[in-house]
Parts: structure tokens; sequence; C-alpha cells
């Protein structure tokens, strides 16, 4: 720690400087007292802030750079005003979920506030310049989460550093000079996939700088509860580096120490940012002085004496004290600085209360009146004049309320012949529209490079096409890809040195090195991490999950990260990341390969992509490597080693998104059915065809998105009846196709029997072939489903088989 006189006059510690850090500070703790006292009033919904650590995060903001990246979370709002990157008046409209990017440009008020990000992307969806911003990854609540992509995010400046065929990308990077700033709460610290992501940033040596808020409590649990040691430096001991070993480099300092903290983040970063070194700072002393968020008091769990220790340790009080014993600033002067930030959190929050108000009020004026000029001419003027009444009483109506009240307007005039029914109508249409824009767009790219927008190309066959296995077919592609493409890296368990377990890779890392393939420990969730942070800095990534049951390590990251992205900030940033993996092995519990309903239900966001074979995998990976948008594939594992004719165009073919494949024609019943399925349906309408039965066989090929020209529809018109099989439990993937065709492309109409699902038992299935058989879906059951069905119809032309 630097001596108080060797500060004075520095170029880091100035007066200028130091008055400058306190004037932050408290316009922070201002906007932190007034932001709980908004949600108590019911201005907001939730409130979650940053109070007690306005010092700490001063300091990290002093060592950030342009071009470097935050990967934090809901308590950063001093970093990231520090930064430039909000101003208080945002920090408000996101508090009130604003959904105007001018006023709220984080998220445009889909995320609660805490949120925040940088905007990366133009108006058009294309990649702005990193290297001219203070990047911060929009933050996710859940604990830890916030840590996996951060791995990813340093260990590409470690890959802009050592791979010199990537320095062309200077919009994404400066050779690899920034650093990863990724900050959490102790008690998150207990989470498994911080401490996978610790152990992994020292194995990868990548410029990773953490900063632990300490302030003793997870919500009412504190520490002695959460950490061995109660202390997480102590605890990650052991992955400190020195002389012999490499490993992290850990500092502990106490939060309200500003001297200490200002200097110990500057040699921090100089360590991580020079020598590309992973290093922690645990920032102890740490205080809440409104507790945890608006959703309860601190004082239920805290004692009387911590409550007081917390008093006396508050940092922006400290630092006062600081101020005045070294002479930096009078006691007038440190008064005045906090009159006017007072002042400052008073006008931020008033104006974006009153531009959050603006266009809501004239809405809420719009539609009393428009109300009341029906009521006017309707015979149902006591209901409607109740209904206005019930409107005009809502406290601070929002949209919600005032289309409720349309729509039980328009239920209350049924028949009714009233001139202003059309301008009722009309204003719910535009209102949906609108709503509908604010709040369900940007799921998935709109841009010129979305992979829907990917025209076809068909594998080309010759007489010199070899036939071979699939896996030859797959690592064919790859090695294509690799030749063309020097943003692709690929890294998972076992995918270098021996080419992945099933050899779609092999010999490719001799031939590319190790920096673009490469293996992983036996860590999933940071695997898809590390691919999440390369795809936010322009590199095109494809991370393996060795087998498809091993997702579930992972699934927390695809679900509230990577699928959500896109979506949370309201276009404001992508991860173009592919994650390959394969499945339907059929043999035992862990290896059956088919949680695809769970993969349906977490995943909105990230395209499901399901080929029956090699070729067709190829093309779906031609396809998202032009697009921009992020992608699970599901390899068929049962294809590797199955005979398939390699196309002399293996790397430039593309199979569209959402088109499924008609692969056996037929005028009887449509199955519907993709991945491994396929094989097996096909087997079955083989047989069926011996029994007087021709069915057609549909491949549906991607899961999301499903069949968007409705091709299947067109089937069923012709057969009148449909099965839907996979492999999934009952009710999953099964049902969700289902509901696709029957209900979305309404082939109900057109439909002489029921449709039916064939899927696999409410269980896992056994290991063995005899478990498969009585587990899962095979030939016989789809023939006899089939058969069934047809037997309904014509009884005396399909006997009863037993």
């Amino acid at each position: 720690m630097l001596q108080n006189d060797s500060l004075t006059g520095s170029s880091v510690l100035s007066k200028e400087s130091i008055t400058k850090d306190y004037r932050l500070a408290c316009e922070s703790r201002q906007v932190s007292l007034l932001g709980r006292k908004d949600t108590m009033g019911g201005r907001s919904k939730f409130g979650i802030f940053g109070d007690g650590k306005e010092v700490a995060q001063i300091a990290l903001s002093r060592a950030f750079k342009m071009g470097d990246f935050r990967s934090g979370y809901y308590r950063d709002q001093t970093i990231e005003a520090a930064l430039g990157n909000i101003s208080w008046q945002q920090f408000f409209a996101q508090m009130y979920a604003h959904a105007d990017l001018e006023h709220e440009p984080s998220t445009g008020g889909r995320s609660m506030n805490g949120h925040f990000s940088t905007r990366w992307l133009d108006e058009n969806g294309d990649w702005l310049d990193q290297t001219k911003l203070y990047n911060s990854v929009c933050d996710i609540s859940s604990t830890a989460g916030q840590i996996p992509r951060a791995v990813g995010l340093a260990y590409a400046s470690k890959l802009f550093r050592a791979n010199k065929d990537l320095h062309y990308l200077t919009n994404f990077t400066r050779q690899g000079n920034e650093i990863v700033f990724a900050t959490i709460g102790d008690a998150s610290t207990s989470q498994g996939m911080f401490l996978e992501a610790m152990n992994a940033a020292g194995v990868l040596q990548i410029p990773l700088l953490t900063s632990v808020w300490d302030d003793g409590y997870g919500i009412s649990v504190p520490v002695e509860y959460q950490t061995t040691k109660s202390s997480i430096s102590k605890a990650l001991a052991g992955l400190q580096r020195n002389e012999e070993e490499p490993g992290l480099e850990i500092f502990t300092v106490k939060g309200w120490d500003y001297p200490a903290i200002i200097e110990t983040y500057q040699r921090a970063a100089t360590i991580c940012r020079e020598e590309q070194v992973p290093v922690l700072i645990h920032v102890t002393e740490l205080t809440q002085p409104q507790g945890h968020s608006t959703s309860g008091s601190h004082e239920r769990y805290k004692s009387k004496q911590r409550l007081k220790w917390e008093n006396e340790r508050d940092c922006n009080i400290l630092f006062r004290n600081w101020i005045l014993q070294n002479g930096y600033a009078t006691d007038e002067e440190l008064e005045q600085i906090e009159i006017e930030a007072k002042e400052t959190a008073h006008n931020a929050r008033n104006q974006a209360w009153q531009a959050y108000r603006k266009e809501l009020d004239k809405e809420y004026l719009e539609t009393i009146q428009l109300l009341q000029d029906v009521m006017r001419s309707s015979s149902h003027a006591d209901e409607l004049s109740n209904i206005i009444l019930e409107l005009s009483k809502t406290y601070l109506p929002v949209r919600r309320d005032m289309v409720s009240s349309i729509r039980k307007a328009l239920r209350l005039l049924g028949r009714e012949d009233n001139p202003m029914k059309d301008a009722l109508k009309t204003s719910l249409q535009n209102s949906l529209k609108d709503n509908t824009l604010r709040f369900s767009t940007h799921l998935y790219s709109d841009s010129a490079e979305s992979p829907l927008n990917i025209a076809e190309v068909k594998p080309i066959f010759s007489e010199d096409s070899p036939t071979v296995d699939g896996r030859e077919v797959i690592r064919s592609y790859f090695n294509s890809l690799f030749e063309k493409d020097p943003r692709v890296v690929t890294l998972g368990e076992d995918v270098g040195f021996i080419g992945d377990v099933n050899q779609g890779l092999a010999g490719l890392q001799e031939k590319f090195g190790e920096l673009r393939i490469t293996d992983t420990g036996i860590r999933e969730a940071t695997i898809v991490g590390q691919g999440i942070g390369m795809a936010m800095r322009g590199l095109r990534p494809i991370v393996e999950i060795q087998y498809f049951d091993y997702i579930y390590y992972a699934l927390a990251t695809l679900t509230d990260d990577l699928a959500t992205l896109r979506y949370r900030t309201a276009g404001g940033q992508k991860a173009p990341l592919i994650i390959r993996t394969r499945g339907h092995r059929l043999e035992g519990i862990w290896h059956s390969g088919s949680p695809m309903g769970t993969m349906l239900s977490s995943l909105r966001g990230i395209h499901v992509i399901v080929p029956r074979n090699f070729v067709q995998a190829a093309g779906f990976y031609n396809t998202l490597m032009k697009g921009d948008d992020p992608a699970l594939i599901v390899e068929p594992l049962n294809s590797y080693r199955q005979k398939e004719i390699l196309p002399d165009n293996i790397g430039e073919i593309c199979v569209p998104l959402g088109e499924p494949e008609i692969i056996r024609e037929g005028n009887d019943i449509t199955i519907v059915t993709y991945g491994s399925m396929c094989r097996i349906v096909m087997e079955a309408a083989a047989q069926l065809q011996k029994s007087g039965v021709e069915a057609e066989v549909i491949d549906v090929q991607t899961l999301l998105p499903f069949d968007i020209h409705s091709r299947i529809a067109e089937s069923v018109k012709k057969t009148n009846r449909v099965i839907f099989a996979d492999e999934d439990l009952p009710g999953s993937a099964s049902a969700y196709m289902m509901q696709q065709v029957v209900e979305k492309q309404n082939v109900y109409r057109w439909l002489d029997a029921a449709p039916i699902t064939v899927s696999a038992k409410d269980h896992r299935p056994p290991y063995g072939s005899d478990g498969d058989y009585f587990s899962k879906p095979n030939a016989d059951d789809i023939f006899e489903a089939a058969y069934r069905i047809m037997r309904e119809a014509n009884p005396d032309h399909y006997p009863e088989l037993f």
C-alpha cells in the first residue's frame, strides 16, 4: 500500500480525481436510496442496488481501459456510471421498465434494474467497433451465471494475441491487449460454475480479473455457512501461482480503504494485461446499507452489533474521513458535493419518470376518451362506465390496464351496432402490434445475416464421389471449414489429440494447431462459457458437449445467458456460438441422448438442429456459419460408421433451416420424425408397404425453427392421417411437433383419424439391446401404430394383428 504522502500530487491520485471519485460515490449512493423509495412507493416492481460497493467499483473503473470487458452482475451501477456507459436517468428508466431504447439502451425495459449492457450492434445488426467501447456484457440475475462467459471473453484475448491470423480483426481487439473484469458477490462464489471457472482460468492462463464483493452475507445466510474458512481467497489459496507453477494471482483488500484499493486494482490490472495471468481480488469488509434488495429488510437477520459495524465501515463515510484527514478537501467542500449529488440524483429520477409517463399518460387519456365516445352511443353505457371508472382509479396505469379495458369493452359490445366499435378494434390491434415490437422481438436475428436468409446449396455427386463412413464426411467438412476461416475455433473434451471420440476431427489438430482445435477438461459449463465469450468477440467457435445427455451440466449457461442474449438486449448483443453434440446412442440411462423436450422448453433463442446423417449435418453447419445466430446441433451418434456418399462440394453445401424433407413418399399416412429415428421409421415404412400401407416419411430436420412453410400440412392434406415419432419422453418433443402441426398449421381440418404420438416409455432406457427395444420406439412400434390407424378406417382390409 502506498503511503498517503506519496499519493499527493501523483498522476493516479490528485485532488481533482479524488473529489471527482467522491462525487460519483455520493451520486451512486443517492441513486440507490431513491431507487428503493421508488420501489416501495410503487413506481417500480423491484429494486436491487450497489450501495456499499461504491469505492471498490470506482477503483475498478480506474483500471478499465477502452476495449476491455465487464462480465458482472446487478450491483455494478457505480462501474457503469464511472465508465460513462449509463446516465443516472437511464438507470431510473430501467427501474421503470421504460421500453424505449433511447431512454433505456441496455435492455429496452426487458430486464430489471442493474442489468447493464453496451450496444455492440448497429440498427442493421452488424458489429460495431468493440475497441472503442467500454464493453459490458448484459448481466443476468442467476447467481454466478456471468462467470462462464467471462472465461471465454478472456480466452479470446489470449487467442487474439497468440494467433497472428486473427490480427486483422481490428474492430474486436488490439492484438489481445484487452482484459476482462468479472464481478461477483461473495455468496455466489459457492456456486459450482464459479469454482469451475476459476480452475479453468488457472489452467488456461487468461487475462481475467475477477472481483469478489464480500459483504458477509448471501441474503440472510452469513459467510460461515457459505465458504470454507469464511474466506474465498483463503479457500482458493491452492490456486495461487508461484515461481514454479502457474495459477491465479490473488489479492485481498478492504473495500473502504480508498488508496489501498486504487493501488490494488492498478497492480492487478497490469499483471493481468501484460502477463495474461488470471487475477482474483477479494474485496472484504463491504456493506449493504439497504440490505439485499427491496424484497425485505436486513434488520430481520442481522444483529444490532453487525448493523452498528456496517454503519462504521460504510465505504463512503470512511472515504470522506480519509479525504479530510489528508487535506484533499474541506468539510464545506464535501458538504457541497453531497448537496449537488443529491440534486443530481433527484433530477435524474424526475427526468426519467417524466419521460416514462409522458407516452403512457397520452395513451391513457386517449383510451379514456375512446371509451367515453363508445359509451355515449352504446346500450351498455352503465357497464362501460364501470370499466372507465375502474381504469380511472388505477394507480399509475400502464399499457396492460388500457388494453385490458378495451378488451372488456369489446366483449360487452358483442353484436351491438356501435359506430365507435371499429375505432375500438383498431386501437386494440395497434396496441397489440406495438407491444409485440416492444416485448416480443429479437429472439433470433432479423439482420441480413440471419441463417434463415442463407440460400440452399445442394450437394453435388459424381461418379468419382466416394462412399465413406459418416465420420469421414464430417471430418472432410471441418477440414474445409478450418481452411477457409481463421476465426473458426473448436474446443471440448477429446476434440484435439484424438480428433474427438468419434473421429470427426481426426488429424485436424495436427494440421491446424492447438490454438484452433483445443482439448479441455471435463467442465461443460465453462466449455459453453468459453464459446459464448469468444462468439461475443467476433470469433466463430464450435464447442463440443461430448454426449447429449451431458448438456445438463451446461444448461443453466445455455438457457440463462446464450438463449436470452439477443432478446434481453433488444437486439443490442449477439453470440453466434454453435454447440456440437451427439445423441441417440440407445445404450442406457446416461447415453440415450434424447432430452429434446428439455431443449425445446429451455433454448428458445437458440436454433435446435437434428440432422439424420452427416451430409445434412455439414450443410447445417455451413448455413449456421454464414449466419449470426447460436445453434445446437445434435449429430446422429449411430451414423458415424454408416456409409454415405461424400459430396464433391462438401464445403459449400447449405441446408436451409425450418424446411422439412420428404424422405419417402406415400399416400396413406404421414409419419413425422427426425434424427436417428428416421432410420427406424424408414424401416417400419418398408414393412408397412408389404402390408399395403404407403407411408410418407418426413424428416423435420430442425426443431427450432419448425416447418416454417407448413410443408407437413401439405402432406397431411394428401394422407389425412399423421403420426409423430421420436425417442423423447411422452409429452415432450413428440407433443411439441403435434402442437406445431395440428394447432399451428390447422391440419385437424384434413384428418380422418386422431393424430397420435409414438415416443419412449416415461423413464430412461435401461442398458442393453433388450432395454432399448422395450423402452424406446422401434420399427415394430411404428408399424403397429400406423397399422392401427389404417385398420380403424378399413378393418376388413387390415385384420387385427394380435
